[in-house]
């Protein structure tokens, strides 16, 4: 027996809040209780657990569990890691894995990439993110870039490994993260990443350039993350609008 997609376990776990055997305001079963029950894996039951919260049925927090708020489907769309608050749960359940640690200046293709002045000066945490259930198969590669005068965090990052910068940074300066801009590329894996994701040089891999702003428009940090294509996907749902 083959186990089940997770848009398999979100279509029944979406049938059984419609239905009311999950009532507004109850608590779904957790992710290790889901992973039991259709024998799958975390991986897949998070992926399920995305799908209803992409289409407004549950919240998900870390520490509180799943909860149900609405039985039925918002319409409009919506994307994956489209809020701060789903690029928050992502830290929350991905560990970072902290690799290298570097003060440099911007220059060429990456103060493009960065979208700073050429010689701006930044500082850099090169990280992996991990899933606690393959952790053989890194998910992802991060190079986060940030003012330097934030070099007290570094080792607040190594050993707050849930928590994204942009939070760190806020509870100690203050600066609140209000809008990330996010673009998309399809790019080859360099060498030195491809020996740490566990993948052929040069094979096909998703680039994400974050841009994590303050209320002022103002950069907090940038992260530049490179997912293996057959360990990324992007899941969108476009409805057409009520009236």
């Amino acid at each position: 027996m083959n186990k089940p997609r997770f848009s398999d376990i979100a279509l029944h776990l979406k049938e059984g809040i419609t239905s009311g055997h999950y009532p507004v305001g109850t608590l779904l079963p957790t992710e290790l209780e889901l992973r039991d029950h259709y024998k799958t894996s975390r991986h897949t039951v998070r992926a399920a657990l995305q799908e209803l919260q992409q289409l407004g049925l549950v919240s998900r927090r870390k520490n509180v569990g799943t909860r149900v708020e609405s039985a039925t489907p918002q319409v409009g769309f919506q994307q994956s890691l489209a809020s701060v608050e789903d690029v928050v749960q992502f830290g929350a359940t991905h560990v970072r894995v902290v690799r290298e640690v570097e003060t440099l200046e911007a220059k060429g293709a990456l103060a493009r990439l960065l979208g700073c002045a050429e010689g701006t000066a930044w500082l850099r945490i090169s990280s992996l993110r991990m899933d606690e259930e393959q952790p053989e198969l890194p998910i992802c590669w991060t190079d986060l870039y940030m003012d330097p005068a934030y070099t007290e965090l570094v080792e607040v990052v190594r050993d707050s490994p849930e928590a994204l910068v942009s939070t760190l940074i806020e509870q100690r300066y203050g600066r609140r993260v209000v809008e990330i801009v996010q673009q998309l590329q399809a790019v080859e894996v360099p060498a030195a990443m491809a020996r740490q994701l566990g993948v052929d040089t040069g094979s096909a891999a998703m680039q994400i350039v974050r841009r994590y702003l303050d209320a002022e428009g103002d950069t907090i940090d940038v992260t530049v993350t490179l997912h293996p294509a057959e360990r990324f996907s992007l899941t969108m749902r476009l409805q057409r609008s009520a009236g």
